[in-house]
C-alpha cells in the first residue's frame, strides 16, 4: 500500500484506502466520493505534475486533477 503520488506515469492501482482530513482540502474535507476515487476503484497516472502541482488521473472513463496533497491520502496497490 502506498499514496497515490508514487505511481509512475501509465501505472495503474486499485484504491485501498481513503484518508479524509480538512486539511487536505484547504478545510473543505476531500470529496474522493463525488470524483469516483472509492476504496476498490482503478486509477491510471496519467501526469504526476510538477513541483507540488495537481495530479491528472484517470478513473473509469474519466480524466481528473487531484491536488497533491489530497493525493498523498489516497493509498493504493499497485497492479502486477
Amino acid at each position: 500500500m502506498m499514496p497515490l503520488t508514487l505511481l509512475n506515469v501509465g501505472e495503474r492501482g486499485e484504491i485501498v484506502a481513503v484518508r479524509e482530513t480538512a486539511e487536505a482540502c484547504g478545510g473543505d474535507g476531500l470529496r474522493t466520493g463525488e470524483l469516483g476515487l472509492r476504496v476498490g476503484k482503478i486509477v491510471e497516472m496519467l501526469n504526476r505534475g510538477g513541483a507540488g502541482g495537481p495530479v491528472l488521473l484517470k478513473i473509469d472513463e474519466s480524466r481528473i486533477a487531484v491536488a497533491r496533497g489530497a493525493a498523498m491520502k489516497i493509498m493504493v496497490r499497485r497492479e502486477s
